[in-house]
This record gives C-alpha cells, sequence and structure tokens, in this order.
C-alpha cells in the first residue's frame, strides 16, 4: 500500500505538492489526472523517492521510500521525459537493468519485444518517440515489479499500440497483483483503464474515487411532462443538475438508479428515459458541485 500524509514540496517560492494526502491500496491501477503543471509528474517523484518533501510523510507498505534500497528495488518509474544510455539499443538496457534489477526477467523481456514487433538491437536514437515509449515500458515491466509507476504512459502512441501497453498494464496487476499508478491530463485515456481515479489541482488532490461507483452513483434522465413544471417538482430527488427545454427536463442525478426511476413513473411523465454518463461528464458534475470548474483543470 501507498501512503501519502500531508506531504508538501515547494521549489523555491512555488509550491508544487500543498499537504497532498492520498492512499493507493494494492492491486489496483489508480490513475491520476490534472491539467499540465497540476503536480502530476512531481508527485511520482516524491512516492518515488527521487525528490524529499518539505514535510509530510510518504510510505510505501509502511516503509518511508526517500534513500530507502529496500523500498526502491521494489518499483519501477518511467518518467514522462525518458532517458537511455547514449548509443543504446534495448538489448544493451535491458543489460543495464539486469545488473539494476535483481527480479528482472530476460524471457519477459524477449516475450514483449516480440508482442510490440521491435528489434532489440537496433540503437534507440533511431526509435520514434512513441518507439521509445514502448521500449521504456518493456524495459520496466521486466523488472516484475509490485509497484509500476508511469508518468504521461500513452504519449506519443497511436491507438493500437495505447491498447497494447494497456492490456500489458492491465495482465501485471491482475495476474501478479502488482499497483499501477498512471498520471495523464487526459482523463479519456485513463477511463477503461483505470479502478480509482483522482483529480489533481494546484497541489492538491481535490476529488478522488473508485471508477464503478462513481459512474453509478451518478446518471442522467430525459423527462417529459404534459403540464407545466419546474425543477420543484423533484423534490425527495437528489438532482444536481437541472435544465428544461420546452416540456423535456435533462436531470444529472446521484442516487439510487432503481428507486429514482419508480418515483418518477409515480409522476406520470409522457416520456421517461434514463442514460448512462461518460467518466469525463461524472467528473464535470462532481466537481461543479464542489464550486470548481472542471473545463481549466484538465483537457
Amino acid at each position: 500500500m501507498i501512503k501519502t500524509e500531508k506531504a508538501t514540496k515547494k521549489f523555491g517560492s512555488f509550491t508544487a505538492l500543498n499537504e497532498l494526502s492520498c492512499t493507493i491500496p494494492d492491486g489496483c491501477i489508480y490513475g491520476l489526472v490534472g491539467s499540465n503543471g497540476a503536480g502530476k509528474s512531481t508527485f511520482l517523484r516524491l512516492v518515488t523517492g527521487i525528490y524529499k518533501p518539505e514535510s509530510g510523510k510518504i510510505t510505501i507498505d509502511d516503509k518511508p521510500v526517500y534513500e530507502n534500497p529496500e523500498v526502491k528495488k521494489r518499483f519501477v518509474f518511467v518518467p514522462d521525459e525518458l532517458y537511455f544510455l547514449p548509443q543504446a539499443s534495448m538489448q544493451r538496457m535491458a543489460r543495464l537493468y539486469e545488473h539494476t534489477y535483481a527480479s528482472f526477467n530476460i524471457e519477459r523481456f524477449q516475450n514483449l519485444t516480440k508482442t510490440f514487433g521491435l528489434d532489440p538491437k537496433v540503437n534507440l536514437n533511431g526509435f520514434s518517440k512513441g518507439m521509445k515509449r514502448q521500449a521504456a515500458t518493456i524495459l520496466a515491466l521486466s523488472t516484475m515489479p509490485d509497484y509500476i509507476f508511469f508518468d504521461e504512459t500513452f504519449d506519443g502512441l497511436d491507438p493500437v499500440m495505447r491498447n497494447l501497453v494497456k492490456n500489458v498494464i492491465y495482465s501485471d496487476v491482475c495476474e501478479r497483483k502488482a499497483t499501477a499508478v498512471i498520471t495523464s491530463h487526459s482523463l479519456r485515456e485513463l477511463e477503461d483503464t483505470c479502478d480509482q481515479l483522482a483529480l489533481l489541482h494546484k497541489g492538491g488532490i481535490i476529488f478522488e474515487s473508485d471508477i464503478e461507483n462513481l459512474k453509478t452513483s451518478l446518471f442522467k434522465v430525459q423527462v417529459a411532462f404534459d403540464k407545466e413544471y419546474d425543477k420543484e417538482l423533484f423534490k425527495g430527488i437528489d438532482v444536481m443538475n437541472f435544465v428544461k427545454k420546452g416540456s423535456v427536463a435533462n436531470l444529472i442525478v446521484r442516487g439510487n438508479r432503481e428507486k429514482t426511476i419508480t418515483l418518477l413513473q409515480q409522476m406520470n411523465p409522457i416520456v421517461l428515459d434514463v442514460l448512462p454518463l461518460t467518466l469525463e461528464e461524472v467528473f464535470i458534475y462532481e466537481m461543479d458541485a464542489l464550486g470548481y470548474a472542471f473545463k481549466d483543470m484538465i483537457i
């Protein structure tokens, strides 16, 4: 389990993270979404012990991370800005990883290079941005880590490779019970991948939720009546958003779906449809309820 308690990180007079607290359970894919400059990369560098917080506490399985080799050998970090040895091939990088990580699995490395269709003997300088991202992912996952940290994992990947990377990460989490922490500025990239999502804004997590609970607790209702009405008609229903055009109203409702439908049916509507929300829509309405402008936080 990864636990961050009131962690603060400053760069001069700029506060990148301000008393950030979160708990990431084992065996899940945890997504951290936010706009550029929200503090996502700083968060990962704190959790992986690259940075030391000015205050607060960061632990993995109740052990401090900073300057702790025993903890660090259990995780791997793929940063946004990739680095490879000068003139190195994937094969040469694999030898470096093999000497660094006792858990490095050369057989898995070979299998993943075949799966991704990359030549491990080719100089990495000749790789495209997306191919370098794939190479870094292959090397990281070949270490067989307990914890995997990815910063902007899908940057530069085409849709096919993006899905392949997602599937490989998902396989690690399901089969080996690993924990993956993924950051992105795009909610759509994480929607079908993560078990939990958190929204980071101006150095703090302002919203965090399990995706399934998040999706099922909010839904959209389209309803119409053959009489004049307004939002007051729906007392007893937790309506987060109400928009009416003519006789048709669109409601964003929080609560039990079946109970809400029963209450609405008792009002004898002439139209009643219950529609699913996308995860982005869910975040928009949740943020609006908290008084934040979601569109200003993330792309």
